[in-house]
């Protein structure tokens, strides 16, 4: 069956979504580049685990704990750990020591593992004790607003903030969205046009650095198993 996926929205400003995950019958999946990091949880059997995952630059092939099952936390871009820089995560990870079913610690606090519908209370524990912050500049240059000081400032503190470039951060944003629409079913041709590339090629570029899948295999659900879901999410 391979991986299921739910994914849900969130209205924290500093969650991008939630989802949840099983494995069945999967040893490996393609992982599709991500401009935002993340904190992942898992359970296989009587083991549980969790990890900080870092942002993605491009797809690779990553294994899989058969029979395991999921509950991620995609933070918004510009979130970051206040102890780690979010470059340093850039394809790379830390797995956290000492996890329970019930509790998991990060960076020297002990707090409790979350569940689909109590993340953002999880993220906002995180917030009141400083573990995560957020540089404002990454939220103005996203709304397109004009920034304080130079650019070459704005672009730094961009960077250090997410680890990418403003356009880095887009073409993969973009590229994900694509590869959700083509896995609900959506036409390519309605695809390029809506998300604004040139054509199907540039398109199709994009889809292979970013997704490691065509859209025909996307469109198909061929190639095997792949760490995005559909561009279609529960509220």
């Amino acid at each position: 069956m391979g991986l299921v996926f739910e994914t849900r929205a969130s209205d924290s400003p500093w969650i991008s979504t939630v989802w949840t995950s099983r494995s069945d019958e999967v040893s490996q999946m393609t992982s599709v580049a991500s401009e935002t990091w993340g904190l992942v949880f898992w359970r296989q059997g009587d083991a549980a685990h969790a990890a900080v995952v870092g942002p993605e630059s491009g797809t690779s092939a990553a294994a899989v704990p058969e029979g395991a099952e999921f509950l991620g936390i995609q933070f918004a871009v510009g979130t970051s750990l206040r102890a780690t820089p979010t470059s340093a995560l850039v394809d790379a990870g830390l797995e956290l020591p000492d996890t329970t079913a019930r509790r998991f610690w990060l960076q020297g606090d002990r707090l409790e593992v979350p569940g689909m519908d109590d993340a953002e209370a999880l993220v906002d524990r995180l917030v009141r004790r400083e573990l995560i912050g957020r540089d404002p500049v990454v939220a103005t240059i996203l709304s397109g607003r004009e920034t304080p000081g130079s650019d070459r400032t704005a672009e730094r503190r961009f960077r250090a903030a997410t680890g990418f470039t403003r356009g880095a951060v887009q073409r993969i944003a973009r590229a994900r969205e694509a590869a959700g629409r083509l896995l609900a079913g959506d036409e390519v041709a309605d695809v390029v046009v809506a998300l604004g590339y040139y054509d199907e090629p540039h398109l199709a570029r994009a889809l292979r650095r970013y997704v490691g899948r065509t859209a025909g295999q996307l469109r198909n659900g061929t190639g095997g198993a792949l760490a995005l879901s559909a561009q279609r999410t529960t509220s």
